[in-house]
């Protein structure tokens, strides 16, 4: 019985988010009527000659300095010929043999595991136009005619090839997610998948463990989720390894990934360089990024989910909280905040990442749109250390906080929920207590402190959970002693 190896690389289209196309200056606008974004320049009118967007190298620049790539001095764009039905000049500008970032590398977590990933190359180039077929399905094999929208038709579009280094699915989908948070933390996209702003193409085969020669590869198309491409991802190894083992061969060939039946089916026998027949596209010069730019570029990175993880482990913050503050940066940006004032992390990065969330998600809202403030966190903290208010009391206050009734101190007394943690106040009822529980005072005096528990719970639904459990089970235990 052969063992059997994945091997897949994964290529990854990412939408700029700049104000104006790759080489002309119509706005990028998705929510504008269709054809109405276009000019000579993207319409590919006889004469009209592209520039290119210096915002946009700008963004390739920092994708590729955030993967520790090489950012090569000169750069050239070319010409890559075929059949673009939405792409009114035919053919694409993009780059070619001489792109403007190679050879960096990201590194995943898979189940504790740490794997670095190579990334080939990071090229810039432009979106195609949008084809709307006429069916109910939106598919083309259903439809009676096409229309065509080219307001997306020259968007700056960069393109990020890993290595084949990818070895399952589970790591296809943790190199993309990883990805996505990098890109999104530069701010030069928004990479939204349900609007298509990244968009993924897998190429995969399978080799008998131990052999180095690659597979035939299978080039997966159409998968606009980490869920789809981990499912096509597993779908199509498995088919790679039943077609091997049932005597058949792989076909190098592009496939279709389909979303409700969970298959792969083939579409074209798969392209190689010499058929999109590139040459240097002679409208636009040479392109150089000079030590100072790059120098700037490096510079202006901000803080990446990787190093933004270690940080907040290193400060305290448990493992899942911090990975779920690196997904939302405004979580992240308020746990700085109120960590700068002296908030304990570890206790602040729970309650951002389990009731502010909750309370986000319950009411659909933003962080922003609610009332929390750094300096209520960090008062709020104060509070139970001091013996101020309950572990539990203090997540009642935050839900009032953030619905906007004001800060910690005043919505604890307002609602009464300020803890009683003085032993005078609390002396009477724990009294009460032992005084209606004898055989548990007893097991007590015997050295058998399990019940200890049961009767400070006791003195907690007599005070409405007011009294300060620490305090109580002292008060317990003194008396136990003969105090």
């Amino acid at each position: 019985m052969t063992d059997w190896e994945a091997v897949i690389g994964i290529e990854i289209h990412v939408e700029l988010q700049t104000k104006s196309k790759m080489f002309c200056g119509c706005a990028v606008d998705f929510t504008a009527e269709p054809n109405t974004m276009v000019c000579p320049v993207c319409l590919a009118l006889p004469g009209a000659l592209p520039v290119p967007n210096q915002e946009a190298i700008e963004g390739i620049l920092r994708i590729g300095a955030a993967f520790d790539c090489e950012l090569v001095e000169h750069s050239l764009f070319h010409r890559k010929n075929y059949f673009y039905p939405d792409l009114p000049k035919n053919y694409q500008i993009s780059q070619y043999d001489i792109p403007l970032c190679i050879n960096g590398h990201l590194d995943i977590d898979v189940d504790g595991e740490e794997v670095t990933i190579g990334i080939t190359r990071v090229h810039m180039e432009e979106d195609t136009g949008k084809s709307v077929h006429g069916s109910e399905t939106g598919r083309i094999h259903d439809a009676d005619h096409s229309l065509l929208d080219f307001n997306r038709a020259g968007v700056p579009l960069v393109e990020i090839v890993s290595e084949p280094d990818i070895r399952s699915p589970e790591q296809a989908r943790a190199y993309a997610a990883e990805l996505q948070r990098v890109v999104r933390s530069l701010g030069v996209s928004d990479v939204r998948l349900e609007e298509g702003s990244m968009r993924f193409d897998a190429n995969i085969s399978v080799r008998p463990v131990g052999q180095e020669e690659f597979g035939t590869r299978a080039e997966v198309k159409n998968m606009n989720s980490l869920r789809s491409l981990h499912r096509a991802s597993a779908y199509e190894i498995q088919r790679q390894i039943a077609l091997l083992e049932g005597g058949g061969t792989v076909k190098q060939e592009t496939r279709h990934w389909d979303e409700g039946s969970g298959t792969t089916a083939g579409m074209r026998s798969k392209e190689e360089s010499e058929d999109y027949r590139y040459f240097q596209e002679p409208d636009l010069v040479p392109l150089r990024v000079d030590d100072e730019w790059r120098d700037r570029v490096a510079a202006s990175l901000p803080e990446l989910p990787a190093s933004r993880r270690r940080r907040l482990a290193d400060a305290g913050v448990e493992r899942q909280a911090a990975a779920t503050m690196v997904e939302a940066i405004d979580l992240a940006e308020m746990f700085d905040a109120a960590a700068s004032l002296g908030a304990d992390a570890k206790q602040v990065g729970n309650w951002l990442t389990g009731e502010v969330v909750a309370y986000l998600r319950r009411n659909e809202v933003e962080l922003g749109d609610t009332a929390l403030a750094p300096e209520h966190l960090h008062e709020l903290g104060q509070m139970v250390e001091a013996g101020g208010l309950s572990s539990t009391a203090a997540k009642d206050v935050l839900g009032y906080v953030l619905a906007g009734e004001g800060a910690p101190g005043d919505v604890a007394s307002a609602h009464d929920l300020t803890q009683i943690s003085d032993e005078g106040a609390l002396d009477a009822e724990v009294q009460k207590i032992l005084a209606e529980n004898p055989d548990v005072l007893e097991r007590l005096r015997d050295g058998d402190m399990k019940p200890i528990g049961f009767l400070v719970g006791q003195v907690m639904k007599a005070t409405r959970g007011k009294a300060d459990p620490k305090v109580v089970s002292s008060l317990i235990r003194s008396k136990a002693q003969g105090g």
